[in-house]
């Protein structure tokens, strides 16, 4: 029996998402491997992901939020996609200046601001290893934090690992020159890494000066996409611990991903991570699911 799904398609700096309004459920109206068809660029509608906004689990929050990667596996969190949930919800008409919103990695609030970004609290990172889940030894005097460790992967090459979670787990490595990575092999190799128990996200970052880093990330169940937020989040804190930036003050660290640029401060203040961007609209319609 078919069954016709009203969804919107959003993307934040080219990471795309399909989203549902399932605000009157508790659970995501489709299965993983609906969204995984879904997200086919072929044969579906064409995503990294499926965003479902949910009634909220209690009154201590606005809703709640879940996603299935276009693989079908669930990741805890997406900064990108939070940004476009924000913004969906606001087009629906649930329209407030912030939203306190229920997800797998724990609250997470974002903002709309007057000039149309939004600014997410992504909430403090997770700089301990064995929490991120990392197995490489900590490194870091007095903490169990892991920064640019030696992690040779099952291809034999040597790298400088940087372990933190943003809710969901990145592997942070610092390059001279992002076109020296071999990134359809490395990416792949290093996400499913045996020192990553639940695979991680992987992010080549290049900083290129003290207030601005350059990365390219592969995503854990989605590949290479055009941006990653709570990569963007997780590399700016590693380079903070790896000294080889300061902290920004509120304006945040520039952060070019190849869909744009996000903005992020790791405020010493609260030990919370923001990261301001965009969230946008492409277009909606109604699929019919067999």
């Amino acid at each position: 029996m078919s069954t016709n799904v009203e969804f919107a398609k959003y993307e934040g700096l080219g990471n795309d998402f399909i989203l549902i309004d399932d605000r009157d459920k508790e659970e995501p109206s489709l299965t993983s491997d609906q969204s995984a068809k879904l997200c086919d660029r072929n044969f579906g509608i064409g995503g990294d992901g499926v965003i479902f906004a949910l009634k909220a689990p209690s009154d201590d929050y606005s809703f709640k939020f879940r996603i299935y990667n276009s693989d079908g596996s669930e990741p805890e969190m997406c900064g990108n996609g939070i940004r476009c949930y924000a913004q969906f919800l606001k087009d629906l008409g649930a329209d407030a200046k912030s939203y306190r919103v229920d997800t797998l990695a724990g609250p997470i609030i974002p903002v709309m601001n007057d000039d149309g970004t939004i600014t997410v609290d992504m909430g403090p990172p997770i700089l301990s290893g064995p929490a991120v889940p990392c197995t490489l030894e900590p490194n870091l005097a007095d903490s169990n934090s892991i920064v640019e460790q030696t992690l040779t992967n099952k291809n034999g090459k040597e790298w400088k690992v940087s372990a933190i979670s943003m809710g969901n787990p990145h592997a942070i490595i610092f390059v001279d020159d992002l076109d020296s990575i071999d990134f359809e092999v490395d990416g792949p190799a290093l996400e499913g890494d045996v020192n990553f128990p639940a695979r991680t996200n992987v992010e080549f970052v290049q900083v290129m000066s003290p207030s601005h880093l350059k990365m390219k990330v592969w995503e854990r169940g989605a590949g290479p996409t055009l941006a990653c937020g709570t990569g963007a989040c997780a590399l700016t804190v590693a380079a903070i611990l790896a000294d080889k930036i300061p902290r920004s003050g509120e304006e945040g660290t520039r952060v070019t991903l190849p869909g744009g640029d996000l903005f992020i401060e790791w405020r010493e203040s609260d030990n919370k991570v923001y990261m301001k961007g965009p969230g946008t609209l492409a277009f909606k319609g109604t699929v019919t699911l067999d």
